[in-house]
């Protein structure tokens, strides 16, 4: 510090510069019965939705085979609709089938948990206060929205909001990627079907290159050798693709996603015109018939994608993390499909 009367310089300011002070609420209580609550039910729906799809493989059925027509009154025939898509009554008919699903909703449930605790376990390392993960039970296609964490204190570097974005991704590819190849050895060659197919599914780039991979050291005639639209999958790989596709979503470059939580940690000015240009590309995905499903996330693009958490500007992120932002990118374009839910019949169109 200048004693009196001497003149003032630049390093006498910077002893008095403003700086940036977080103050971390105190603790919470964590609502344990409420985790267990929604995990539970995740555990229950996702076992009725993987009974149906192991009932399917086993009879030579496709996966998601075509509702029949049915004419009923429309609130009559939403329920049937219900009903046939999450197959609850099917399974109260005979309990038992209930445990058919065990392969498929603990397989998912793997890569859910993977990916949340990847998130969980990096803010603890930054003593930044989080929820354990919410999973959220639904009777969807394939049992579940997902899971989530909430953060509820200041993250106090781009470092830190790095570290804690990529780490879900990257621990739920990890774990996708091996219970992937060892799904694919347990489906079979997709035989003549008396029902069609409602659904197909569509296959990102990863499919492929582990596909391609497995099947280098397997046998001539093995499944695998075949097209991707030519085998039956087992249900863990449904729920490997499901996982997959979670990680392709959480990895779009904006809003509160993780990978617009990268794109900040990395060039804050980026995030803004990142989250827009991400929300026209879904747009014009959904325009171009690939999949509607992306006008609902474009929407939560925009309304999330003009703001984001307060985060220092220094330091700035050293080549290292720079690097891991690249494998990001490269995880994105690995899981990422234009049309991953799309009628059967659009698959000519497509191909």
């Amino acid at each position: 510090m200048s004693e009196p009367n001497q003149p003032l310089t630049s390093s006498t300011f910077e002893l008095y510069r403003p700086v940036e002070v977080f103050v971390a609420p105190p603790p919470r209580k964590r609502r344990y019965w409420l985790h267990a609550l929604l995990l539970l039910l995740t555990i229950f729906s996702t076992l009725v939705v993987g009974a149906r799809l192991q009932y399917n493989f086993n009879h030579n059925l496709p996966a998601f085979p075509r509702m029949p027509d049915i004419d009923l009154p429309t609130v009559q025939m939403i329920l049937q609709m219900f009903l046939w898509w999450f197959p609850v009554q099917w399974i109260l008919h005979h309990p038992a089938r209930i445990l058919l699903g065990l392969p498929f909703s603990a397989t998912l449930l793997l890569i859910l948990l993977a990916h949340e605790m990847g998130h969980f376990l990096y803010c603890v390392r930054y003593r930044v206060w989080a929820t354990l993960p919410f999973f959220i039970p639904a009777p969807t296609l394939i049992g579940t929205f997902g899971a989530f964490i909430r953060i509820r204190s200041p993250i106090r570097s781009r470092a830190a909001l790095f570290d804690i974005g990529i780490a879900g991704p990257i621990a739920g590819f990890a774990v996708a990627v091996p219970v992937l190849a060892f799904a694919l050895t347990l489906s079979k060659p997709m035989v003549g079907m008396a029902v069609p197919s409602e659904i197909q599914l569509g296959y990102p780039l990863i499919f492929n290159v582990v596909r391609d991979a497995v099947a280098l050291m397997l046998p001539a005639g093995s499944p695998l050798h075949l097209g991707l639209r030519q085998i039956s999958l087992h249900p863990t790989a449904i729920a490997a693709w499901v996982g997959m596709f979670a990680t392709a979503l959480n990895l779009l470059p904006g809003g509160q996603l993780d990978g617009g939580h990268i794109v900040y940690a990395v060039a804050p000015r980026l995030h803004r015109p990142a989250s827009w240009v991400s929300a026209a590309l879904l747009i014009l995905l959904a325009v171009a018939g690939f999949w509607m499903g992306w006008l609902l996330w474009s929407v939560l693009l925009m309304a999330t994608g003009m703001r984001h958490p307060q985060v220092p500007v220094e330091p700035t992120l050293g080549l290292g993390r720079k690097l891991l932002a690249i494998f990001a990118i490269v995880m994105l374009v690995l899981t990422f499909t234009p049309a991953p839910l799309a009628p059967a019949g659009m698959w000519v169109l497509l191909k």
